[in-house]
């Protein structure tokens, strides 16, 4: 049957993807003023019973369920009671970098609907660390409602070495007395070469000095740590452990699978599109199974030693149950909610309960790691 979004879907895509993302925020920011309206909308219909059935509890949080909104679609901490108030669990702000951005030239957003996905580049766009946290504070959080924060080396290339480190670190010590969960961005290329801090020789310091910061705050917050994707889903795994190892040594509670890739493997979008296009980070249906796969293997390499967060190409309820029973105990939603539209917060939570029922299982807690 078709939904309200999929007839709107149309006039939406006629906007640019930014403009339509920006357009979004806005009827997100209007309709978060009457929380109970969305609420109405948004219902799930399940039974308290059932919907008991889908709380997780995870990194010492209680979560109403695993379904959370992935960083960069609330980039500025605008939504958080919108998020609640359409049933999500949880949801993942940020990118919040120390500094403010603007991002790269437009355009910077991409649909490639033949493959439902999206490209960006968008250049880590943000406030900065100083009025996202005024925003945090100025809120009203929903009870209940867990708040991951996500954080990022300033997107300039002229910040390197120690001085992103400390960049990395002044946004942790702001940030995580406001936070649920602290998570790393440490899978994003913002520098002049490219690299990222998953070069084990920088990861090791970038955690020394924001565990330093955690320990001296003498906070509790768990902090995760986000990865790229695999290029392939039979991945040689031996560059993951060292990255898994070395976080896990250093006191690291989990990890968020996955970023954004850079390649364009199996796209059923034309070369020639995909040339005009250039370069920026692939979103949705194309990482699924790659994204899953690195799920799998975190979970088998770091058991219960990790709590693991999957994200990437979750666009359906089934999607987001085999990243639960690959070792997923929450989940996360971006690209999907393009394609498919916020009534997949509540399509997915309700066929998760029919999910459960056909495998035997009382529990989502059950489901979580059943394949790996």
């Amino acid at each position: 049957m078709p939904t309200l979004y999929s007839a709107l879907r149309p006039l939406l895509f006629r906007a640019t993807p930014e403009g339509a993302h920006h357009l979004s925020i806005r009827a997100g920011k209007l309709g978060q003023r009457a929380p109970g309206v969305l609420r109405a909308v948004f219902r799930s219909g399940l039974s308290r019973e059932q919907a008991a059935r889908l709380s997780v509890r995870a990194l010492g949080l209680e979560f109403a369920n695993p379904i959370g909104v992935a960083a960069g679609l609330d980039k500025n901490a605008e939504l958080i009671p919108m998020w609640a108030a359409v049933g999500l669990g949880f949801c993942e702000v940020g990118s919040i970098s120390a500094l403010p951005s603007a991002g790269n030239p437009k355009p910077r957003a991409f649909r490639l609907p033949e493959d439902r996905a999206l490209v960006n580049r968008m250049g880590l766009n943000n406030h900065g660390l100083d009025a996202i946290a005024r925003r945090i504070e100025r809120t009203r959080r929903p009870a209940g409602f867990p708040l991951a924060i996500n954080i990022v080396k300033t997107h300039d290339p002229s910040i390197l070495g120690d001085a992103g480190i400390q960049d990395f670190a002044a946004s942790a010590r702001r940030l995580l007395p406001l936070a649920d969960l602290l998570v790393l961005n440490v899978s994003c290329p913002n520098t002049t070469e490219g690299k990222t801090f998953e070069d084990p020789e920088a990861l090791e310091p970038l955690l020394d000095a924001v565990m330093r910061v955690r320990a001296e705050l003498a906070s509790t917050v768990p902090v995760l740590v986000k990865l790229s994707p695999p290029a392939t889903v039979d991945f040689d795994s031996a560059a993951v452990d060292e990255l898994v190892d070395l976080s896990l040594e250093r006191g690291i509670a989990g990890f968020v699978a996955t970023n954004t890739a850079s390649d364009r493997a199996g796209l059923r979008t034309s070369p020639g599109r995909l040339d005009a296009i250039g370069r920026g980070g692939l979103s949705g249906a194309p990482l699924a199974s790659r994204a899953e796969a690195l799920v799998r293997h975190l979970a088998r390499r770091a058991g219960d030693r990790a709590v693991i967060i999957g994200v990437g190409g979750i666009d359906s309820p089934e999607e987001a149950y085999r990243r639960i029973r690959a070792g997923a105990s929450l989940v996360e939603l971006y690209t999907g909610l393009v394609y498919e539209g916020p009534g997949l917060i509540p399509r997915t939570a309700r066929r998760l309960v029919e999910l459960l029922d056909a495998d035997g299982l009382e529990l989502l807690e059950d489901a979580v790691g059943l394949d790996r």
